[in-house]
């Protein structure tokens, strides 16, 4: 073995593990408790970095700010990052659970801020039409149907969505429904689940972007 390769190995091995999935269950004053790679929970100060790469360098609020192996993060509860690829090439990211079970994913809409509640018994993504109207996504007149609700039949605008960003997943042209009543939550459904193959281990849903 020549020198320059025994110089490689010596650099490769005292380069930190790259972390595959980092999501945060819980922040505190000066503190966030984090998974990384699937592995029970632990605490980290600001300031503290871990053997995987992660770095935690603040907290705000109901977030926190990490240094990735070199790559800056906010991620606030419940949300996850992948840093690697999934092995068919596609962009993925993790998801937590929350008390209730139920997963919840921060990301945009056309660019607008948006927070969902993952709904696999919803067709397509759900908007309320306050958060329609608050990204500045023009539906009025988009055409009309009808949608049941745990409430009922309520009047729905039939959209198209051209950018939904979950975690590293960008998908284009999704499409989605703007309601007037009857929802307060906008609902991530199966028009951008469907695009993603989604694996569920515990409290953690992991989406791979598939097309």
């Amino acid at each position: 073995m020549t020198g320059a390769s025994l110089a490689l190995l010596a650099a490769l091995a005292a380069s930190p593990a790259q972390p595959a999935d980092l999501r945060v269950v819980g922040v505190f004053t000066g503190k966030a408790l984090v998974s990384i790679d699937g592995a029970a929970p632990r605490t980290l100060s600001i300031g503290q970095s871990t053997a995987e790469g992660v770095r935690l360098l603040s907290v705000d609020g109901q977030q926190a700010t990490f240094d990735v192996s070199g790559t800056r993060r906010t991620l606030a509860v419940g949300q996850g990052y992948s840093s690697g690829i999934a092995e068919n090439g596609g962009a993925r990211t993790v998801l937590t659970a929350d008390t209730q079970g139920h997963f919840w994913a921060t990301g945009t809409v056309n660019g607008g801020a948006m927070r969902f509640l993952v709904d696999t018994g919803a067709t397509l993504i759900a908007l309320p039409a306050a958060d329609a109207r608050r990204i500045g996504l023009n539906f009025l007149n988009a055409p009309r149907a009808g949608v049941k609700t745990a409430n009922g039949v309520a009047a729905a605008y039939v959209v198209k969505l051209d950018a939904v960003k979950i975690g590293d997943i960008t998908l284009t042209n999704v499409d989605a429904v703007v309601l007037e009543t009857g929802l307060e939550t906008p609902l991530l459904g199966m028009s951008f689940l469907d695009r993603t193959a989604m694996r569920r281990e515990g409290a953690m849903m992991t989406l791979v972007r598939r097309f």
